[in-house]
């Protein structure tokens, strides 16, 4: 018989706490709790207290006994570069989170709350895979053409990690015995090379290596951004443009999976092209992920919200199903993510 674990599960995000509960995989309660307009103008950590008192709140009006709770797990913040894994919330991590020693972010509140919730509790609290400080990347794969630049890994660590582990136990095989491409596709494009559980390169989808996504433009030939960046003299609207308003958005004035799903599936043709040129690079980047790994690809899987617009999956398959099977993992469950590593 296997042992039942209950996990509370803490999100935070700008406007709202997202909590849910699971017992191993079964998600017993899941809610958002808002913030009021005054405590969201308030600073991140002054919100700790208000944010912690409304999920024991949230407990006591569902009547779920929070003493049940085996371990808490927040979604984690920007700490120092660390491998990917589960890791027991330490002082020393609050401390550096609340120093911002690597920017100041609402996730940081993750740990915090954690941390909070089980020192109550007299239970352990932890954070999963921290999405922005996963590093795992090879030196080789860090260089570039100038020597003081370096290639930094941002991607979505959270999700990739947590669906290359269930493709791994769906092909009665371990993570750390399998090379894997994951390609996320939503907000931001990662596509990430995983030999042996480390993800030894991956495009940094957020300062604009690989695909346009469903708001970023991607890779832009250097002497066009160059020139882009004297006709926008103002540094933060250049980043603007680049980082929320191009890709899909640049195209067909969305940044909504749904709705481009939608035109799509109406045969819109602008919409159709977007996708396809979408799909020719993201096959790409993937095809270079097959070299970091010389070839030696057990499976590839397509992920993220945009993984739901199956045309898109199927233009990707027909250019790389010859390197490994594909697999299609559409969405993203951060909050099962974060109970399945705690």
């Amino acid at each position: 018989m296997s042992n039942s674990y209950r996990v509370l599960v803490i999100n935070p995000l700008l406007y709202t706490t997202r909590i849910a509960v699971f017992e191993n995989e079964q998600n017993l309660y899941e809610e958002e709790l808002p913030l009021s307009l005054h405590d969201v103008n308030l600073d991140i950590y002054e919100q700790v207290h208000i944010r912690r008192d409304a999920i024991f709140q949230a407990f006591r009006e569902i009547g779920l006994n929070i003493s049940s709770v085996d371990a808490v797990c927040g979604r984690g913040g920007l700490l120092q570069p660390i491998s990917g894994g589960t890791y027991v919330v330490t002082e020393k991590m609050i401390e550096d989170l609340f120093q911002s020693i690597n920017g100041k972010h609402v996730s940081n509140l993750g740990a915090i709350l954690a941390n909070e919730i089980a020192s109550n509790l007299n239970i352990d609290a932890y954070i999963v895979d921290p999405p922005v400080v996963v590093d795992e990347m090879t030196t080789i794969a860090k260089r570039t053409g100038i020597p003081t630049i370096q290639r930094k890994s941002i991607f979505h660590a959270l999700n990739q990690k947590s669906v290359a582990r269930e493709i791994a136990e769906l092909s009665n095989s371990n993570y750390d015995e399998m090379n894997l491409i994951i390609a996320h596709m939503g907000g931001g494009v990662t596509i990430g090379a995983h030999a042996n559980g480390k993800v030894v390169d991956v495009n940094n989808g957020f300062d604009g290596e690989g695909p346009f996504s469903l708001e970023r433009a991607g890779s832009i030939p250097n002497n066009e951004l160059i020139n882009l960046s004297y006709q926008h003299h103002d540094q933060n609207m250049l980043k603007e443009m680049i980082i929320h308003q191009g890709g899909i958005y640049a195209y067909l004035g969305t940044n909504k999976a749904r709705d481009v799903k939608d035109l799509v599936e109406a045969n819109d043709n602008k919409a159709i092209l977007v996708i396809e040129t979408l799909a020719y690079q993201v096959a790409k980047e993937i095809g270079k992920m097959a070299v970091v790994l010389e070839g030696n690809v057990d499976k590839i899987v397509l992920t993220g919200d945009l993984a739901e617009i199956h045309y898109l999956n199927q233009k990707i398959m027909n250019r790389v199903s010859w390197i490994a099977d594909v697999h299609e993992y559409p969405g993203e469950n951060v909050m099962l993510a974060l109970s399945r590593g705690a």
